[in-house]
């Protein structure tokens, strides 16, 4: 089938060709003959009922500093689409929350957002992994200095992370003794208003922080970001450097484990992360790994995401014929 797909992200022009999952998805789809559109996530707009943007055709090609070309701007209804890719980063903040309601007014007979963006709302990464408790290594969410120094001193070395951050930003470190405590919760107090997330250390992020992706609900495949020498975090933003794994048993049972409330929940394309035996977070926003994926495995993960939002629209065809 040749589909319309609007893709709703950040600008093109700046992003890593051999890393951004959302070019390998663009790739992909236009390798199957759908018809692209690219518009910022702030083109929005909803006017008499019907939520318009800005668009602009698009062509892909893996050509370093010629990765994409555009068409001349065009008013998008996007009732009218087949596929919208909701793929901006983060931080989630009000204006992506904003961003999920907005698509969320569309017509349920209309497009599918790819994720579901009442689910993407209701997902937040370290919120929504909370479900899954029994999964995680010991975990705090709290203001309370006393509490944070009470965990502190049970576990001996912590995690600190805010809610809200991405790319490893805001995180830290504490072993036993360290000084810095109560400066940093100065600072989080300063910069947001939420809970500050503290976790047992676990100390197997030093061979690693696993990404595995799963595809309605299934593990497609997986890469370790092993941190750099000196670094606590595993992120590749800040340095990690990509391993060939493998999916353990453990891994498996994570999986098992969330795999059905993911699918049911809309959420098509889905990168968790494992440190050891514990799960720490659930990606839903605008997951990354499929590319390093590729490279190191051969694992072709673009290709099983199409599939799937095509067998969602094929089944929406079947129940509801026209």
């Amino acid at each position: 089938m040749a589909l319309v797909v609007a893709i709703q992200m950040d600008p093109i022009d700046a992003i890593n060709i051999d890393a951004d999952s959302t070019f390998a998805l663009a790739l992909e789809a236009q390798a199957r003959g759908h018809a692209l559109f690219h518009y910022l996530p702030d083109a929005l707009t909803l006017r008499d009922g019907r939520l318009h943007t800005r668009g602009r055709p698009l062509e892909v090609a893996r050509r370093h500093g010629n990765h994409h070309r555009f068409g001349a701007y065009e008013e998008l209804d996007l009732a009218g689409v087949d596929v919208i890719l909701m793929r901006q980063d983060p931080p989630f903040d009000m204006a992506y929350i904003t961003a999920t309601h907005l698509l969320e007014l569309l017509p349920h007979d209309g497009p599918l957002v790819v994720n579901d963006p009442a689910a993407v709302r209701n997902a937040p990464e370290k919120l929504f992994v909370l479900r899954f408790r029994e999964l995680m290594p010991p975990t705090l969410l709290t203001r309370d200095r006393d509490e944070i120094r009470t965990f502190w001193k049970e576990h001996g070395d912590i995690i600190l992370k805010p809610l809200f951050g991405n790319g490893g930003a805001g995180v830290f470190r504490l072993r036993p003794g360290d000084e810095n405590l109560t400066a940093l919760l100065e600072m989080y107090e300063q910069i947001q208003r939420e809970p500050v997330m503290v976790q047992r250390y676990v100390p197997e992020v030093r061979q690693g922080d696993k990404r595995i992706i799963l595809v309605e609900g299934e593990a497609v495949g997986a890469v370790m970001r092993v941190p750099p020498e000196g670094e606590a975090r595993a992120n590749l933003h800040v340095g990690a450097r990509p391993v060939k794994t493998e999916l353990r048993g453990r891994d498996c049972e994570i999986c098992a484990a969330i795999g059905p409330t993911l699918r049911a929940q809309g959420l098509v394309f889905v990168g968790i992360d494992v440190i050891g035996d514990w799960l720490t977070e659930i990606n839903v926003t605008s997951p990354t790994g499929i590319q390093e994926i590729a490279r190191l495995d051969g694992v072709e993960i673009a290709p099983k995401i199409w599939d799937a939002i095509e067998a969602r629209l094929n089944d929406r065809v079947d129940r509801h014929p026209a």
